[in-house]
């Protein structure tokens, strides 16, 4: 397991209004990141678009791709560049009429590491995913990478605490969660389940949220971008409910041994009872 301190950014910001604009947008978010001694990045859900969601509309198909492809290969430069660990939600072709709500992870040499496809998709006034994606069927991936096992949960994943303990399983010490949600109860939520899942699951979480009302409907993102760690504590403040904001945070991997030498979650876990669960 990794140990140390690592520094960690995540990025809330505002849609621009077109592709290439928010691309470069996260690109300068990524310079200062690590001109600030970040090692380890995570843009928000579908980065480099708007939260098109809350219509059902074919024409934003358009904003799909192959991953890896042109957008993964322009920040793997980056990445080897900075020297930076790269999380990049985005928008997946696997082949015409197979999309998915992906994220790919970029190690700090630039080597792509593999995607993890978001699985469960809701189907709400607002966010009417399933228009758009099919769910994920890559199981939960943790990534051997230069600031240690990094996994990715995305959005209304969130609500499902089974991943959160597969991905604990599978080794993860910090998880993130690129998301994109509105004002109201959910703002509630979302000081409340990530900490509780951190605890949980005895890891960092990094929660991102875009902000803004744009175009394409009524939701009101709302930010509050943080870093939680496995004490369920929120490590610095949480970011602001209105305006762009790049969060850089230390976290210390030392405190995942403590934690989990204190409490033996995984040790105590009865995966015997739990057949019931999965019945469908």
């Amino acid at each position: 397991m990794t140990t140390g301190v690592v520094r960690a950014a995540l990025v809330q910001t505002t849609w621009t209004g077109d592709k290439e604009s928010m691309i470069k947008v996260h690109e300068d978010y990524a310079r200062e990141a690590a001109a600030q001694g970040a090692k380890v990045i995570c843009f928000q859900e579908l980065f480099y678009g708007p939260y098109f969601c809350q219509v059902q509309d074919a024409a934003y198909y358009e904003y799909a791709e192959s991953v890896p492809g042109p957008t993964t290969e322009r920040f793997q430069a980056l990445a080897a560049e900075l020297g930076m660990v790269m999380v990049l939600p985005m928008y997946e072709q696997e082949q015409p009429g197979v999309l998915y709500n992906t994220a790919a992870v970029i190690d700090a040499d630039g080597e792509y590491l593999g995607k993890y496809r978001k699985h469960h998709i809701p189907q709400v006034k607002g966010f009417w995913e399933k228009f758009y994606f099919r769910p994920g069927n890559l199981g939960y991936p943790v990534f051997d990478t230069a600031v240690g096992k990094v996994g990715v949960y995305i959005c209304y994943d969130r609500h499902f605490p089974e991943g959160w303990r597969a991905l604990g399983l599978n080794g993860a010490q910090i998880v993130f969660n690129p998301s994109a949600t509105s004002r109201g109860l959910s703002s509630y939520l979302w000081q409340l389940e990530q900490p509780a899942s951190a605890v949980a699951n005895e890891y960092f979480i990094g929660a991102i949220n875009r902000v803004g009302v744009e175009d394409l409907g009524d939701n009101d993102f709302y930010g509050q971008t943080y870093f939680v760690d496995p004490e369920g504590k929120f490590v610095g403040e949480v970011a602001d409910t209105h305006n762009p904001e790049l969060v850089i945070r230390d976290l210390d991997l030392n405190l995942l041994n403590t934690v989990r030498d204190r409490w033996q979650f995984y040790r105590d876990r009865r995966p015997d009872s739990y057949d019931g669960l999965v019945a469908p």
